[in-house]
């Protein structure tokens, strides 16, 4: 760690530009993460915008590459920094971003999804969301534009993603779906919606459903007919998607029978758990045990949210007095209910100032209203603290060393999420999930983070089945899942849908976990009677988001 007044060097100029490089080229990232200068637009999703992002990165990567570093905290940037750029850079030569479509990450959700996290209090705000709103059908356009560049190359999605995504936009522009609902809302708490505002709302929202329906025509007309048959992406692409998702290489034929490994022994610890619930009793029998007890049962969506606030809150209070240091803005956590109803339960971090705190977000599928505490009580804890939200709003508070590519941006999918498995199971060493239903809802998902790495793996590089029938497809994919997941069949099939048209971000929780209690141990074993767990959090927080071969080198200099 280094003094609190450190000066910015020649590499924090370098990391700081090129996050004003992304805010410029990519509004909807800058308002993510908080920098609402752009909110009142799109960036450029045609094929011209993606050569003029990368032409930026190429020009940051020299400039880092003639950089020298002077402390140790430029070492890390400017070695992760060179990474994501140098990956950014393959990615785009591999085209990837024109066949950019699937259920979940894709443009054809985050040109929506920014209005989730744009301010709604005053009728400046509310006009702002107009003029993106507005915005909007432009956006849909040049995406159109890239995804039909990609049928005339060859590049394509899957067929599976693109009719699955036609259904999400009839979602989003039904009479009773977002854009509709959104600006039929809209009540700023300062001052009153003049009602020219209201006017523009609404004229700009229909526009926004008009253009997504016509991105829905062209998804089914046009792409359907041109997307791929198979659900495979095949090794080469998805070993670049590994590396994206963990900012580490990996032996994937290695991780692949360590998953069936680890299956296997979260599936033995389950059983051992449910004979203590319920003497002689299968795991399936334990779980449908207690799913009939209605003490640990929440009805409706406020209950929810009522309840994962609470949890949230007692678990900063203690954790922050025990375990952890917790400054005063990172005790904050907004829990939400999700204005979709995609499935899926997320973190979005606080803004560099922390005027809009950390908040968890559920977003609850429809006709879904009873929830179990004893599966969902782990979730808390790995979105919340001391999950994502302790591990990411520490990076944006600690401005005295990180510039705000550090702070704000750099990281991967392995490393949170790896981090958010890991709390988990420090949760239930100190003692948090001692209730053995909870710890059997804990190693629920434990066991269905298992399962992703298997499956994962197995469909994109079309790997053998386990049962030696043929190789790995959707169907056998569903059927794996079902019977190795305790959740309705209507959220497991989003689930795969989304591992198929996302491949290499499933396996990075549980390859996550795995590389940082490697770390953790490669550290124990350095320093011996010397290591203290507590201390060895701390300065792996403190250095931020970054890939996790970086992490690596980075605890092992310090």
């Amino acid at each position: 760690m280094t003094d609190a007044n450190r000066t910015p060097t020649p590499i924090d100029t370098i990391a700081d530009a090129w996050v004003d490089t992304l805010a410029e080229h990519e509004p909807t990232l800058a308002t993510y993460i908080g920098r609402f200068e752009h909110n009142g637009r799109f960036g450029d999703y045609s094929p011209g915008g993606a050569d003029a992002l990368i032409t930026e990165a190429r020009s940051t990567r020299a400039a880092l590459q003639a950089a020298d570093a002077v402390d140790p905290i430029d070492t890390v940037t400017k070695l992760d920094l060179a990474r994501e750029l140098d990956l950014m850079i393959e990615k785009h030569e591999a085209k990837t971003h024109l066949r950019d479509l699937n259920v979940i990450a894709s443009p054809a959700q985050d040109i929506r999804a920014t209005f989730d996290l744009m301010p709604t209090a005053s009728v400046d705000d509310w006009a702002t969301i107009s003029q993106r709103l507005k915005a909007l059908p432009g956006a849909v356009e040049g995406y159109i534009a890239t995804l039909r560049l990609g049928i005339a190359e060859g590049v394509v999605p899957a067929r599976r993603q693109v009719t699955e995504v036609v259904s999400q936009i009839a979602r989003y522009t039904a009479d009773t779906g977002f854009f509709a609902e959104f600006v039929g809302d809209a009540a700023p708490t300062e001052g009153q919606l003049p009602a020219s505002l209201a006017r523009d709302l609404a004229t700009n929202a229909n526009a926004a459903r008009l253009a997504y329906d016509g991105l829905a025509r062209f998804l089914a007309s046009e792409l359907a007919p041109a997307a791929g048959d198979t659900d495979a992406v095949g090794r080469e692409l998805y070993a670049l998607h590994s590396r994206h998702f963990l900012g580490a290489e990996i032996d994937l034929d290695e991780t692949y029978d360590w998953g069936v490994e680890e299956l296997a022994r979260m599936v033995a610890e389950q059983e051992a758990i449910a004979d203590e619930i319920l003497p002689g009793a299968s795991v399936e029998e334990a779980v449908a045990f207690l799913e009939r007890d209605e003490s640990r049962k929440l009805r409706g969506t406020k209950a929810l949210q009522e309840w994962m606030q609470r949890t949230s809150d007692r678990a900063v209070e203690e954790l922050g007095r025990t375990h952890f240091d917790i400054a005063e803005p990172i005790r904050t956590l907004e829990c939400m209910i999700a204005p979709t109803k995609e499935g899926g339960i997320y973190y979005t971090g606080p803004t560099d100032d922390f005027s809009r705190p950390g908040r968890m977000w559920w977003s609850v599928p429809e006709g879904v209203d009873r929830f179990d505490t004893w599966r969902e009580l782990t979730t808390v804890y790995h979105e919340g603290v001391p999950g994502h939200h302790l591990q990411i709003a520490q990076a944006v508070y600690n401005r005295a060393e990180l510039n705000s590519w550090r702070r704000l941006l750099a990281g991967t999918s392995g490393h949170a999420e790896g981090w958010a498995l890991y709390a988990e199971r420090l949760m239930q060493q100190l003692g948090y999930l001692d209730d053995p239903a909870d710890r059997l809802g804990m190693l629920d998902g434990q066991r269905m983070r298992a399962a992703r790495v298997v499956l994962d793996i197995g469909v994109h590089l079309q790997k053998p089945r386990l049962d030696g029938t043929g190789v790995w497809d959707h169907d056998y994919a569903l059927a794996f899942m079902l019977k190795n997941v305790n959740m309705s069949e209507e959220f497991v099939r989003f689930e795969v849908n989304r591992y198929l048209g996302w491949p290499g971000q499933a396996p990075s929780y549980k390859v996550g976990q795995r590389i940082w209690e490697q770390i953790r141990d490669e550290e124990q074993e350095r320093r011996g009677a010397d290591f203290s767990m507590k201390q060895f959090h701390t300065r792996a927080l403190g250095i931020g988001g970054v890939g996790l071969d970086t992490l690596r080198t980075a605890v092992a200099s310090s």
